[in-house]
């Protein structure tokens, strides 16, 4: 199987490749690096990694917090590499059918954000409904959104009373973005975690920004 593991480590040379050395000796793969954010002296990385057969995803953990300084915030189950450097090419597909951006987008963002699933929602009378949805997105409703609309990107509290209970239940780290205007808002959801960097939040402000000026008003 593979595994998104997503650890705080000292920000020095050396350190990520004792983290890859230790994953190495339990028999873990990995397939794929990404940085998520540095500063003050530590690096957020996320690495995916493939384990043998029978490996329980513990050991991933007690493998790489055995280097000095490394915390691990995450394990979990991940489908496919991280396709981080995706942009571009979703910008491009969506300026090519712009009548179907909102779902194209709506689709490729978990893939780049590292998210499970992403909604776009808007106004609904009384309160709000879904737009478009990504393939694995659950099915529920949001009443009563006190964030609704939204001026800017930020992080959502996943506790809050507003949200679905199976959301809950699967302790699903929220994120949500304006998609060109407050009242048209993009929520993407991590089931399980890991929590959502500043630097995550700000890059999916960006890319929703592109997007805005492609999708058809």
């Amino acid at each position: 199987m593979s595994f998104l593991i997503r650890v705080q480590l000292p920000d020095r040379p050396g350190t990520l490749g004792a983290v890859a050395t230790a994953l190495g000796e339990i028999g873990a793969d990995i397939l794929s690096v990404d940085v998520v954010e540095r500063g003050s002296g530590l690096a957020i990385d996320d690495l995916v990694v493939e384990l043998p057969s029978g490996r329980l995803p513990d050991t991933l953990i007690t493998a790489a917090e055995s280097i000095e300084g490394v915390e691990v915030d995450a394990v979990r189950p991940y489908a496919g590499i991280l396709d981080t450097h995706r942009e571009l090419e979703l910008v491009e597909e969506i300026a090519e059918e712009p009548r179907k951006g909102l779902e194209i987008f709506t689709e490729g963002v978990p893939k780049i954000i590292r998210a499970g699933w992403a909604v776009v929602v808007g106004p609904n009378g009384t309160g709000i409904h879904r737009l478009t949805a990504s393939s694995a997105a659950p099915e529920t409703r949001m009443l009563d959104v006190p964030w609704f609309p939204l001026e800017r990107a930020t992080v959502l509290d996943g506790e809050e009373e507003w949200v679905p209970e199976t959301w809950r239940e699967l302790g699903t780290e929220l994120a949500a973005t304006p998609l060109g205007k407050p009242d048209r808002v993009l929520v993407v959801g991590r089931p399980g975690g890991p929590m959502f960097r500043a630097a995550e939040v700000a890059r999916l402000a960006h890319l929703a920004g592109i997007v805005a000026v492609v999708l058809p008003d």
